[in-house]
């Protein structure tokens, strides 16, 4: 069966989060060792670790979006469901950063809330997608 457009445009969002993450990563170690270099004490070296450790994660990240992206390329059910996870959660935080009452100290909250708002409309968005029946039949299943 033939991939359904918008098992594509996911599949592309994930190899493009993939590729931010790597950029992150890679500027957080330059970042990291810009740090370090210049404070030549214990905080500069712990600057740099702590530097080093989030790229650890964002690359963690990055292959886990590549895995993703590749399983939804090729129609892997296991891939959807990851993806209905992750998509799951990160709705679940974005409903719960609107419903925040610290948000709404901040100056700028009228476009971090607007940013909010798109953000869990397009995790609605992929989670009621991923549930249609053509594209769960393209995946080869009728259950979850």
């Amino acid at each position: 069966m033939q991939r359904p457009t918008g098992v594509t445009i996911i599949a592309i969002l994930a190899f493009l989060g993939a590729a931010l993450l790597v950029a992150g990563a890679l500027f957080s170690l330059v970042g990291g060792m810009l740090v370090s270099s210049l404070a030549a004490s214990r905080m500069g070296l712990l600057a740099g670790v702590g530097a080093a450790v989030i790229a650890v994660f964002l690359l963690i990240a990055a292959g886990v979006d590549i895995v993703v992206g590749v399983g939804l390329w090729k129609l892997k059910n296991w891939a959807r469901i990851i993806t209905i996870v992750l998509t799951g959660i990160g709705l679940l935080g974005s409903v719960l950063s609107i419903l925040s009452p610290f948000g709404h100290m901040h100056v700028f909250f009228f476009v971090f809330l607007i940013r909010r708002m798109i953000l869990a409309a397009i995790y609605a968005w992929i989670l009621w997608y991923l549930f249609q029946p053509h594209v769960k039949q393209a995946f080869g299943t009728t259950g979850f």
